[in-house]
């Protein structure tokens, strides 16, 4: 059984911030009815950079394609929402208001049912502007961090979007379990900007403690003195970390260099940090007398942390994911893929793919059954365009 088994979340999402939250809460047990239009969500239509977005955030998931602009469709949500504990969005500000579905009316007919917003900000100045993923990474200071001087560069995930996503789905937790105490749902609001500078508030606090304005991840300005990418003998690369002054003893053991280990200069990572210049250049051709595979090896037995330089899609063979059934197998548009699963075990064990994402309205006979409809009038709804069947 699974934590969230008997939560009904009824999810009006596209893109990745309201879809990656309906993942965590879907992949926890939850029976998520994605609500989409009858020609379905445009997420699915995506190609090169979003290619990769439905796939991704919507398996375990149900699907009911339904024009809400028409009042019959609007008549159903209302029914299904009345048997929901979560519902979430992440349209713009206003935008499920308009459509007959906001929170001060919805909580009078299902007191219980948690709202959850997924937006650009939370209240103040700029609720109501629009906001994308690299919108607020350059507004937050994310890109500024990830990039060269003077050229901001988003990072290369949507990674606030998944933020965002995944703060939402901690609320949703929290309000469920207060739930279980007051008998009430409530709202619940996650928003990108201010994830965004939940991300870079470590930048933040050094600028207030030091006085110093930290300069972009890409200029290196690093906290340890061994914390670089180093070349092998083969021509390949290894990042290498050296954190701790006992690691920097080890190091220096293992990889036979006693007269780094004596020299007063480099006995604290804080001294190591200041002699990088003359340091680093050293280190390197000791590295260097290793293949990869050698140096690898090495630094695992020796219980040094290091990183081979890897592209996303090189995952799809790493021997660690493959083996902890790290990777799901997705099916979609006729192909089979292999997709990450949320980075958790509970009790010992991954959580699993239960369904792949739906078609467009791939559930809507059973939801529709479920709400009371007979099969002629899931019939009638389907030939008058109410709503989109597989």
């Amino acid at each position: 059984m699974l934590p969230l088994e008997g939560v009904r979340v009824v999810e009006f999402a596209h893109m990745v911030m309201g879809p990656s939250c309906g993942l965590v809460l879907a992949d926890l047990g939850a029976d998520v009815v994605k609500v989409e239009p009858l020609r379905g969500d445009n997420t699915r239509r995506l190609e090169a950079a979003g290619a990769g977005f439905f796939p991704v955030f919507n398996r375990n998931k149900k699907s009911l394609a339904v024009d809400l602009a028409r009042p019959e469709g609007k008549r159903i949500v209302l029914k299904l929402l009345k048997t929901a504990d979560v519902l979430t969005e992440n349209f713009r500000p206003g935008a499920l208001d308009k459509l007959g579905f906001a929170y001060e009316i919805l909580r009078k007919e299902n007191p219980k049912l948690i709202y959850c917003s997924l937006k650009g900000f939370l209240k103040g100045p700029y609720e109501h502007r629009l906001a994308l993923d690299e919108v607020t990474q350059m507004m937050g200071g994310l890109a500024y961090m990830t990039g060269l001087p003077d050229r901001p560069l988003r990072a290369g995930s949507s990674v606030i979007d998944i933020m965002g996503g995944t703060f939402a789905a901690v609320g949703i937790l929290a309000a469920l379990r207060e739930r279980e105490t007051t008998g009430q749902g409530k709202r619940v609001t996650s928003s990108l900007f201010e994830s965004t500078a939940y991300l870079v508030a470590q930048h933040m606090a050094q600028y207030e403690l030091t006085g110093e304005a930290p300069p972009p991840m890409s200029v290196k300005r690093p906290a340890w003195g061994v914390y670089d990418i180093f070349e092998t003998r083969d021509g390949d690369r290894l990042f290498v970390g050296v954190v701790t002054d006992t690691q920097w003893e080890v190091f220096c053991r293992e990889f036979g260099q006693p007269r780094l280990a004596a020299d007063p200069r480099l006995k604290t990572n804080g001294m190591r940090v200041k002699e990088r210049a003359w340091l680093l250049p050293q280190l390197a051709e000791a590295m260097k007398k290793h293949s990869k595979n050698e140096l690898a090896a090495k630094l695992e037995a020796i219980g040094l942390p290091f990183a081979p330089i890897a592209k996303p899609w090189d995952l799809l063979d790493d021997p660690h994911l493959n083996a902890s059934g790290g990777l799901l197998e997705t099916h979609i548009s006729g192909k089979t893929i292999r997709v990450p699963a949320l980075p958790l075990e509970l009790g010992g064990k991954r959580l699993p793919k239960r369904s792949d994402p739906p078609a467009i309205g791939q559930h809507g006979r059973e939801l529709l059954a479920e709400l009371g409809c007979s099969p002629q009038e899931i019939e009638s709804l389907y030939d008058r365009g109410v709503v989109a069947l597989p």
